[in-house]
């Protein structure tokens, strides 16, 4: 059963990157586009720039883990790319976070608690 909340299509992916909007931070880049569903949906993307495959999948759990624990303070109804830079090898889960904090709120969709 694939899960509802994970992009997955060419065309989503082509309309954030064509018709949405970026914000850069030190470790990652996020793209952010409405989507018109009571739900985000989202992407965590590292590519070979970031390093070797082991490094790549440590990048993209980093982004996975700060965005589990923010996901509960965003806004509802966007489509999300969060791109790792090669920056956030050898950084703590903090750092990241961090950064994904300070991308979300330049964006706009991190709600005040």
């Amino acid at each position: 059963m694939l899960k509802p909340n994970v992009l997955r299509r060419k065309k989503d992916f082509s309309a954030i990157y064509n018709k949405g909007k970026s914000v850069g931070e030190r470790y990652l880049v996020l793209f952010l586009k409405k989507n018109n569903l009571p739900y985000n949906r989202t992407a965590f993307l590292a590519s070979k720039k970031v390093g070797n495959s082991v490094l790549r999948n440590r990048a993209r759990r980093l982004m996975k883990e700060s965005y589990r624990d923010l996901e509960c303070k965003l806004t509802k109804g966007y489509d999300i790319i969060l791109i790792a830079r090669n920056t956030i090898c050898n950084v703590k889960c903090a750092d990241v976070k961090k950064s994904m904090d300070a991308a979300f709120m330049k964006s706009g969709i991190l709600r005040k608690e």
